[in-house]
């Protein structure tokens, strides 16, 4: 039977095959092709997470990294970024054509799809690529495939210039729709919660950023054809409305530590 850590080095090693698959530009079904195997064979191999030596050391040769490469990096612990510092924060805002980019790098968008889809030219993407890797963000490769240097943690740092550009930017628009579409949603919920209750709901709010990340990772193992960018926003804080809070009896408000005024007591 496999030992925890036998099963933890093997998800590792099969994680960096799968970041070096993609970042040679392959698919699953053109790796089939170069090592004479089907397609649903080369699926259930990184599914099961379990395949001969022999077989690993084809793949390797396929996809053009070292078996002992492969190996090194499987080995090394993770160094990927959760965030960003301020002033690469900065650097992304200050120029919406890098930030679009960086955007659909961390969307895992291929270069060809990038310029397939808005009007950036070959030279002006080339180069948004260049600068993220000089950034830290990616990891730059031949033909211009690249690494994320980002780890699934990865998150915009809390009252950062990005989180402050999506407040000013973002969020008009992002609401400004019916949420009637297939797998879209909208809920506005109100009431009094305790502490306790509130960072409950809190930590399930984390959880559910979790999982829709999973679910992309997952997407893009399986190379699902018909993904298109979804948006996840989902908050939580003590708020009323200014609008209420103007009306109501003096002397019954209490301020929230940001300031801004909560619920009424309860009577």
């Amino acid at each position: 039977m496999e030992t925890a850590a036998a099963m933890t080095s093997a998800s590792r090693l099969f994680d960096v095959l799968r970041t070096e698959i993609k970042g040679a530009g392959l698919t699953y079904r053109e790796l089939a092709r170069r090592i004479g195997i089907s397609e649903s064979s080369v699926k259930r191999i990184f599914s099961e997470q379990d395949m001969p030596l022999s077989r690993l050391v084809e793949i390797c040769a396929a996809v053009g990294i070292a078996f002992d490469d492969l190996l090194t990096r499987a080995a090394m612990p993770s160094r990927e970024l959760t965030r960003l510092s301020l002033e690469q924060e900065r650097a992304l805002v200050a120029d919406p054509k890098l930030l679009l980019v960086a955007i659909c790098c961390l969307s895992q968008w291929t270069f060809e799809q990038i310029i397939e889809t808005y009007t950036l030219t070959a030279a002006e993407t080339v180069a948004r690529l260049a600068r993220l890797d000089r950034l830290g963000l990616i990891e730059l490769r031949p033909d211009n495939r690249y690494r994320l240097v980002v780890g699934r943690s990865f998150h915009w740092r809390r009252r950062g210039p990005i989180s402050d550009f999506l407040r000013q930017r973002v969020l008009d628009e992002f609401f400004d729709a019916t949420f009637e579409g297939r797998g879209e949603v909208l809920v506005t919920m109100h009431g009094q919660l305790s502490p306790d209750s509130s960072e409950d709901i809190a930590q399930r709010i984390e959880q559910l950023g979790g999982a829709f990340t999973q679910r992309q990772h997952d997407d893009q193992r399986r190379s699902t054809p018909d993904r298109c960018g979804f948006t996840l926003v989902v908050g939580l804080r003590s708020f009323e409305l200014s609008t209420f809070t103007a009306i109501r009896r003096s002397g019954d408000q209490r301020s929230s530590p940001d300031g801004s005024s909560t619920e009424p007591r309860k009577r």
